[in-house]
C-alpha cells in the first residue's frame, strides 16, 4: 500500500507531466501582457501600417518625392500695352541743337500761345502747322517739330527729318500724300506711310507696345486695336496675316490713360492643386506634386527624424543621468544644474531664431534636416537624464551592485552593464512615448517654415499649405490627409507606449 502511495507521489511530481506549472521568462510575460492590452495591439497595428505606408509605399510608388507635373490651361495673360500720348515729341533737324533748356522755353511760349522766345540773345520763332504740332525755327531755319502724333518706322530704322516733317504736314492737313528728300509717299486714312504698295510707317497718337519679351507688334493688330479704342469697345477678335482670329480684352486705366490689352493663351503650367483622379489618387499640391507620393516620403522622414531624435536624446541622457546617479555628490549636482539650465532655455524661440539663421544662409535642404534633428535631441535629453539617476540613486544600494564593488569591476562597467540593463524597460516606455511628440514638434516646426524645406516632404510642410484659406476651404485632399497620418502615428506611439507601461508593471495579473 505504501510502495502505491509513493508510487502515485512520484508521478504527481513528475517534470514529464503536462499538468505542472508552466512559467513564462520575463521577456516571454512582458509580451503575454502587451498582448493582451487591446489598445496596445491597436497601436502596434497602427504603427505598422503606417510604416508599410511610408517605407514599403515610397519604394512601390511610380512616382518620385519631388517630381512634378503639368497641364495646359487657358490663362488671360497681359499682351501689350497701348499709351495715348499727351505729351510734345520732339525730332531735331541733322546738325541742330535743341536741348531741355530750349524744349522748357518752348513749352511755355506754346502755353501762351506766343509766336516766339528767346534764350541767350537767339531768338525763337513757333509755327502752329496743325492742332498740337508745330516747327520751331530760327533765322529761316527750321531746327526741330514738336508734336504729339508719332511718326513709327516698321523697319526699326527711323524715319529722316524731312520725311517725319512733310509727313505730318500732310497727315495734319488730311493730305493723302507728299514728297520728302526726292520720294513719293502715300498716306491711307489710317496714318500708315507707303512707298508705292510697301507699308513703312504709320502716323498716330497711339503707342502700342509689347509686354512680353520677343513679341512683335504687327500693323494689323496696331490698326484693329486703334480702331477699338476709338468705338470704346472692351473685347474685340482680331484676325492675323494668317488668318488666325484671337480673342482680345481691353482695360483702360485712366489715371495713366493707358490700355492693357490682355489675350486668352494656353500655357504649359504645373497642375496645381488638381482633384483626385485615377492617375493622382489623392491629388496635386501647389507645386504640381503627387500628394500620395509626397505623404509616404513625408512619413518616412517624419519617422526617421523622431527615431533619430530620440536616439540622440537617449544616448546622451542615459550617459549623463548614468554618471549622476552612479558618483552622486558634487558630480550629480554639477550634472543635475546643467539640467536645470537646461529645462530653462526657451527651446521654441531658439529654433525659431537658428531656423531664421539657417534661412538668411540659405543651407542646403538636407543639411539643415541634419542641424533639426541634432538641436531637437541635444535639448530632450534632460528628462531622460533626471528618470535614469532616479532609477540608479535606489539601484546602486542594492546588493548586486555590492557585490560588483566587492569583484574589482571598474566604473563603467558598473553603471553601463549592470545598472543601466535595469533601467532599460522604464527608458522603452519613456522613449515609445517621446517619439510621438517629437513627431508633432517637427511637424509644427515644418508648418511653421522652419524645419524640413523643399524639396524634402514631411507632414508638417505638406499641411503648411493651409497656410492659404483658399486651400484650406476648397482642397480638402491637400491637409486632410497628412493629418490623419500624424493623427494615427502620434496616437499608435502612444498606445504601444501605455501598454509596454502597463507590461513591464510588476504589479499588473499575470
Amino acid at each position: 500500500m505504501d510502495d502505491k502511495i509513493k508510487k502515485n507521489t512520484q508521478e504527481e511530481f513528475s517534470l514529464n507531466d503536462d499538468r505542472r506549472v508552466k512559467v513564462l521568462s520575463p521577456g516571454a510575460m512582458v509580451a503575454k501582457r502587451f498582448f493582451r492590452n487591446r489598445l496596445a495591439v491597436v497601436g502596434l497595428t497602427m504603427l505598422i501600417i503606417m510604416f508599410l505606408f511610408s517605407f514599403l509605399g515610397g519604394v512601390i510608388s511610380p512616382y518620385e518625392q519631388d517630381q512634378q507635373f503639368y497641364t495646359y490651361e487657358v490663362m488671360n495673360q497681359d499682351y501689350a500695352g497701348v499709351v495715348e500720348n499727351d505729351d510734345f515729341r520732339y525730332s531735331i533737324a541733322d546738325g541742330q541743337e535743341f536741348g531741355t533748356i530750349l524744349q522748357a522755353q518752348f513749352l511755355l511760349a506754346a502755353n501762351s500761345q506766343a509766336e516766339s522766345f528767346e534764350y541767350k540773345d537767339v531768338t525763337y520763332d513757333l509755327a502752329l502747322e496743325g492742332p498740337d504740332f508745330y516747327t520751331i525755327s530760327s533765322n529761316g531755319t527750321i531746327l526741330a517739330i514738336a508734336a504729339k502724333d508719332i511718326v513709327t518706322s516698321d523697319s526699326g530704322e527711323d524715319f529722316s527729318f524731312n520725311v517725319k516733317l512733310e509727313g505730318l504736314r500732310a497727315y495734319t492737313n488730311g493730305e493723302t500724300s507728299f514728297s520728302a528728300d526726292g520720294v513719293d509717299y502715300t498716306l491711307d486714312e489710317d496714318g500708315n506711310i507707303m512707298e508705292g504698295s510697301n507699308v513703312l510707317g504709320s502716323i498716330s497718337r497711339f503707342v502700342v507696345s509689347p509686354i512680353e519679351n520677343g513679341v512683335t507688334i504687327s500693323r494689323t493688330f496696331k490698326e484693329q486695336i486703334a480702331e477699338a479704342i476709338d468705338q470704346d469697345l472692351s473685347e474685340v477678335d482680331i484676325t492675323d496675316e494668317n488668318g488666325e482670329t484671337q480673342h482680345f480684352e481691353l482695360t483702360y486705366a485712366p489715371e495713366n490713360k493707358t490700355w492693357t490689352i490682355i489675350r486668352e493663351e494656353e500655357t504649359y503650367v504645373y497642375d496645381r492643386y488638381a482633384s483626385p483622379s485615377a492617375q493622382h489618387w489623392l491629388g496635386t499640391d501647389g507645386n504640381g506634386m503627387d500628394m500620395l507620393t509626397r505623404l509616404m516620403y513625408g512619413g518616412r522622414i517624419s519617422l526617421v527624424i523622431g527615431f533619430i531624435v530620440v536616439i540622440i536624446s537617449g544616448v546622451l541622457g542615459i550617459i549623463m543621468g548614468g554618471i549622476a546617479g552612479y558618483f552622486g555628490k558634487w558630480v550629480d549636482n554639477l550634472i543635475m544644474r546643467i539640467v536645470d539650465v537646461f529645462y530653462c532655455i526657451p527651446q521654441l524661440p531658439m529654433i525659431i531664431i537658428l531656423g531664421a539663421a539657417m534661412d538668411a544662409m540659405r543651407v542646403d535642404p538636407m543639411l539643415r534636416m541634419l542641424y533639426l534633428m541634432l538641436i531637437l535631441g541635444f535639448l530632450s535629453w534632460p528628462s531622460i537624464a533626471r528618470l535614469v539617476r532616479g532609477q540608479i540613486l535606489s539601484l546602486r544600494e542594492q546588493e548586486f551592485m555590492t557585490a560588483t564593488e566587492a569583484c574589482g569591476i571598474r566604473a563603467s562597467r558598473r553603471i553601463f552593464r549592470h545598472l543601466i540593463p535595469n533601467v532599460i524597460p522604464q527608458l522603452i516606455v519613456i522613449c515609445t512615448m517621446s517619439l510621438g511628440s517629437t513627431i508633432l514638434t517637427e511637424a509644427t516646426l515644418s508648418f511653421l517654415g522652419l524645419g524640413v524645406k523643399f524639396p524634402f516632404a514631411s507632414w508638417g510642410n505638406i499641411i503648411n499649405d493651409v497656410n492659404n484659406s483658399y486651400v484650406l476651404t476648397n482642397y480638402l485632399f491637400i491637409w486632410i490627409p497628412a493629418g490623419i497620418c500624424l493623427l494615427v502615428t502620434v496616437l499608435g506611439f502612444n498606445f504601444v507606449g501605455d501598454g509596454l507601461r502597463d507590461a513591464f508593471d510588476p504589479k499588473m495579473k499575470r
